[in-house]
C-alpha cells in the first residue's frame, strides 16, 4: 500500500505536467488498482486469522500480488516507456486479480 500512496503522490506533483492527459489517465488507473488490491492483500491477511492452513487463501494473496505487478506495472511501464505492447498484458493482470478475489470469496465461504 505504501507503493501505492508513493505512486499516487509521485504522479499528482509531478507525472501529471510531463504526461498527456490520456496518459495520465492510464497512470491513475495503475495508482487506484496498485492501491484497492492491495487493500484486498490486507483483507487476506485479516482472513487468514481466522481461516487457517487455506490453500484458497493462500492463492488468493498470491494471485492478487501477481495480478497487482502484472496489470498496474504494465501500465506503470506502459506510461513510463511509451511501449504500447505492455498493454497488451494488462489483461492478465486483471485475469489474476479477479480470480484473487474469487478465491478469497472460496476460502471464506469454506470457513
Amino acid at each position: 500500500m505504501a507503493l501505492a500512496v508513493a505512486f499516487g503522490a509521485f504522479g499528482a506533483h509531478f507525472v501529471r505536467d510531463v504526461l498527456t492527459p490520456e496518459r495520465f489517465d492510464i497512470y491513475q488507473t495503475a495508482v487506484q488498482y496498485h492501491f484497492f488490491h492491495s487493500l484486498g492483500l490486507l483483507i487476506v491477511g485479516l482472513a487468514a486469522i481466522h481461516v487457517h492452513d487455506s490453500p484458497w487463501l493462500l492463492w488468493s494473496g498470491r494471485l492478487l500480488i501477481a495480478g497487482i505487478v502484472i496489470f498496474s506495472g504494465s501500465l506503470y511501464l506502459l506510461v513510463a516507456t511509451q511501449t504500447g505492447w505492455f498493454g497488451a498484458i494488462t489483461p492478465l493482470g486483471g485475469l489474476a486479480l479477479i480470480a484473487g478475489w474469487i478465491l478469497l470469496g472460496v476460502a471464506v465461504y469454506k470457513r
